[in-house]
């Protein structure tokens, strides 16, 4: 599926993230969440996820590829520490708060009941039945140190899923293949002002299975998929790129006006005569089983 070329109203994007947090969480979910749809589509595809899959997603975000697995009639736990994030993804999941019971409510999910919960993989412990699909896929590979948070919580998870269970890591693809690598050296030349904050380094071939070995995960297939970036407008990519959180060490290290105008000039190769943005990008997962 290509993304869809969405246009929005601007408005200015000048205060810290950090300030209007429900606002960045929408700018994610309404401009750049879309772009990995692709990705969801073939992990899913791959896996053959259906009304047997019970399915823990690891940094869940706002929520779409869960209401994509839900709608396959798979059962779904989401798990996010952002909290606006979260919000989100419970009201695309969850549309009928009244109807809510202690763990959440019947979704989409051809009868299955979803989960949307604040804080790390501890929270999603389910009595009734382990998991057998743990997904995170807040892809890896972009910058120094992006994958020291997930092999923590890829440890906790894996008590919650049954033996054999497939985990899905994903990450981009070599640099070479994504358009978007030259925006985040924007990111990477700015945060260096500050030691060591969100440097930039191009996506390494091992970068999954690094990260599945130091989980004690054994890899069982991957894939490469493309998942190209498509905004409206320049306004639209760099709020939706913005969100991905990618630039807050460079916003950290000079301020949010300078990395929006950096990030708009970096973008300038790839707006197109009609004003849209496109960026050509590939994706890898790792399939991994639990031992």
């Amino acid at each position: 599926m290509t993304p869809m070329l969405v246009r929005h109203q601007p408005h200015p994007a000048s205060a810290p993230a950090a300030a209007d947090a429900p606002a960045r969480a929408r700018d994610w979910a309404e401009i750049q969440e879309r772009m990995l749809v692709p990705l969801y589509e073939a992990v899913y595809e791959h896996l053959e996820v259906g009304t047997a899959t019970r399915l823990l997603g690891l940094g869940c975000g706002s929520g779409l590829a869960l209401l994509m697995a839900a709608t396959r009639g798979a059962r779904v736990t989401g798990v996010d520490t952002d909290h606006a994030r979260v919000d989100l993804a419970r009201e695309r999941l969850l549309p009928d708060p009244a109807a809510s019971g202690p763990g959440g409510h019947r979704g989409p999910g051809a009868g299955q009941e979803s989960r949307l919960l604040y804080g790390g993989p501890d929270a999603a412990a389910d009595p009734a039945l382990p998991y057998n699909l743990v997904t995170a896929f807040q892809p890896v590979g972009c910058t120094a140190g992006d994958s020291d948070g997930l092999v923590p919580a890829l440890t906790a998870a894996v008590p919650l899923a049954e033996r054999g269970g497939a985990v899905v890591l994903t990450g981009w693809g070599p640099p070479e293949r994504c358009a978007t690598t030259s925006v985040f050296r924007v990111a990477g030349r700015l945060a260096e002002r500050l030691r060591g904050g969100g440097r930039w380094r191009p996506a390494h071939r091992d970068d999954l299975e690094e990260v599945a070995a130091r989980a004690g995960l054994r890899p069982d297939g991957s894939g490469r998929v493309s998942c190209p970036f498509g905004y409206a407008d320049t306004d639209s990519a760099v709020r939706g790129l913005l969100s991905t959180g990618l630039f807050d060490a460079a916003v950290a290290a000079s301020d949010q006006a300078t990395v929006e105008k950096e990030v708009a000039e970096a973008l300038h190769p790839y707006v197109r005569h009609d004003g849209t943005v496109w960026m050509p990008n590939v994706f890898r997962y790792l399939v991994a089983r639990i031992p």
